[in-house]
């Protein structure tokens, strides 16, 4: 089902029971849902109205991508994941299964969120006010099950440990690890645990 005001490039791939241009319940203007070219939209999705995505997009199952994002190109976003309004996110991201982005969450190029990161935009619920989510940085890697909490930015090409809980900035190119998260080590000595070389990021 595509609804007005729906502008998608050429080459698309859309399946059924896919809605894109949805209206927000929010009392906002509704302006364009932009898709660029070569698209590849599996069913159950739902792309709001108001949001600009680029070319190469390419979604799981039951992906919900609300209103006002302004998303950059070759996005995945894979199963039962949302990215709810007013973010902004770069090229080349990675958003895998069961993943939680929160309003006003800024993401740059080259991330990657691993299954069931969950990200937080406000410091005491509910003060619409103090919205933000986290910002995070270019190249910056996120292990399953991490939370990130609002306000805080993640460094470039920083690794955050599976389950962690990131509460203050994180500097470039560290590992932090634990609940809360604190760094461990740099990226540039972490070894590869399968042994296949021997730094595990070069």
């Amino acid at each position: 089902m595509r609804m007005r005001n729906v502008q998608i490039g050429k080459d698309a791939r859309i399946d059924k029971n896919v809605i894109l241009g949805y209206k927000p319940g929010r009392k906002i203007k509704i302006s364009k849902t932009i898709i660029g070219k070569g698209a590849i939209i599996r069913s159950n999705t739902v792309i709001y109205s108001n949001t600009k995505i680029g070319d190469g997009l390419e979604t799981g199952h039951c992906v919900t991508i609300r209103e006002q994002n302004k998303i950059g190109n070759n996005l995945s976003i894979w199963n039962n994941s949302t990215i709810d309004y007013g973010c902004i996110i770069g090229d080349n991201v990675k958003i895998h299964n069961n993943v939680y982005v929160a309003q006003y969450t800024i993401i740059e190029d080259d991330v990657f969120l691993a299954p069931g990161v969950m990200i937080a935009n406000d410091r005491h619920p509910v003060c619409t006010r103090c919205m933000k989510g986290p910002t995070i940085k270019k190249g910056a890697r996120i292990g399953i099950n991490a939370t990130l909490m609002p306000h805080i930015t993640i460094g470039r090409n920083s690794l955050i440990a599976a389950g962690s809980i990131v509460t203050k900035n994180v500097p470039e190119s560290s590992v932090v690890c634990g609940a809360p998260a604190k760094v461990v080590e740099k990226l540039k000595d972490l070894k590869c645990k399968a042994k296949i070389k021997d730094k595990a990021y070069e």
